[in-house]
């Protein structure tokens, strides 16, 4: 059985290779790496080829090289927000094999000297910093890939804006060389100084009054910027469990608004995705500013309108329907996208719009219900409850 082409080559700051490592740089034709991994790794009698600008163009040269041996080198595990992630996307997984070393993470929580199983992992390289507004809260321990010497500088910017002046901020760079340093300091008043590659532990502490933001759908209203036309949170709340959102999971939220139904539903798992369909303008630059302020700038927004701004589109595992629910064929397209096993929510407040999903409820099944919330405000020197205008839901998991 012949070798697959492609080997993926871990690489400490020490310069030690993932076992396999030597053999496999020394059957190679073709190594890649970046100047300082191609430098660790010592002679080498193969072609040593940096990484081209922009980088996306190795991939097509790399289709070029399968009758050939060629090994990446990468820092710690390729697979864990590396290389490998790129790789196995574009090539078939026996083509490639996989020598992991230890990774970032893995040494940082051993320098901390945390469970790595009590940590979350995330990402900022080449990430907007703004990603991590979604995982904070009091007692987390957050272990982060950064982008450069103004990292930290950003995240504790972040901080102290999130009301999380207090945190504890550690910069551990050059993990497991020999220029091995690390720096700690408060968020509130950071002022080291961190090589560029380094690798950011932060142990989460909240300002006393600072509100908790959880992942559960149900923020309060008014952590958003709108215009009063928005799914009201005790509704979103219900229409999220509807959703059922999961990892990597894709919503279209048709009629977005100011993105409240997309946000929680970004905000829920992990590595989901949302394409909302907002034709006004100031919604679209409402939704994009609450993305950002929520954690999740990933959210993308359309200037369209359903059902024509739905051709194209990858296909979603669950669709919301916010608003034209009365435009010919909305309900009827987005059904026909979804998979078995989709989920179809839909939310209408006016008697067209009611109209609409009783007569989908007539023909395709499902679960048709009234909402109603009332909440308690003074009436006089008492206290009365006041109704907020009711909500018919219709959902629907396509068999």
């Amino acid at each position: 059985m012949s070798l697959p082409w492609l080997t993926l080559v871990g690489i400490g700051e020490d310069g030690v290779l993932a076992p396999g490592g030597h053999e496999a740089l020394a059957r190679a034709d073709v190594v890649y790496g970046g100047a300082r991994h191609l430098a660790l790794a010592g002679d080498l009698s193969a072609e040593k080829r940096t990484w081209p600008s922009p980088f996306a163009d190795v991939f097509n040269t790399l289709e070029t090289l399968k009758s050939r041996q060629v090994a990446v080198l990468a820092t710690g595990d390729p697979m864990w927000f590396g290389i490998g992630s790129s790789l196995v996307q574009r090539f078939a997984p026996q083509a490639l094999t996989v020598l992991p070393s230890l990774s970032a993470f893995q040494l940082a929580a051993s320098r901390m000297s945390w469970p790595l199983q009590d940590c979350e992992c995330l990402s900022v390289h080449g990430r907007p910093v703004d990603l991590l507004r979604s995982a904070l809260y009091p007692g987390a321990r957050l272990l982060l890939l950064t982008s450069g010497e103004e990292t930290p500088r950003q995240v504790a910017d972040l901080l102290a804006d999130e009301g999380y002046g207090r945190t504890r901020m550690t910069a551990l760079e050059h993990l497991g060389g020999e220029k091995e340093r690390r720096t700690s300091g408060n968020a509130e008043d950071w002022s080291g100084d961190v090589a560029a590659f380094h690798t950011l532990a932060l142990d989460v502490i909240a300002d006393p009054g600072t509100r908790l933001r959880a992942r559960v759908p149900g923020l309060s209203d008014d952590v958003f910027r709108h215009d009063g036309k928005m799914t009201k949170q005790d509704i979103r709340a219900v229409t999220l469990a509807e959703l059922k959102p999961h990892p990597g999971a894709l919503l279209w939220d048709i009629g977005a608004g100011c993105g409240s139904v997309a946000i929680e539903w970004l905000r829920a798992a992990n590595r989901t995705r949302a394409i909302g369909l907002e034709p006004h303008a100031e919604r679209r630059a409402m939704a994009a500013e609450n993305a950002i302020a929520l954690g999740v700038p990933h959210l993308e927004l359309l200037d369209a309108t359903a059902p024509d701004g739905l051709d194209g589109l990858v296909r979603p595992d669950a669709v919301f329907i916010g608003g034209g629910l009365t435009a010919p064929g909305v309900v009827e397209t987005s059904l026909e996208a979804l998979p078995a096993g989709g989920r179809l929510v839909a939310n209408a407040v006016t008697l067209e719009s009611e109209a609409v999903l009783l007569a989908a409820y007539q023909t395709h099944g499902g679960v048709l219900k009234k909402l109603s919330v009332h909440r308690a405000s003074p009436v006089g020197g008492l206290t009365g409850w006041r109704p907020l205008m009711p909500v018919t839901q219709w959902s629907l998991e396509k068999p």
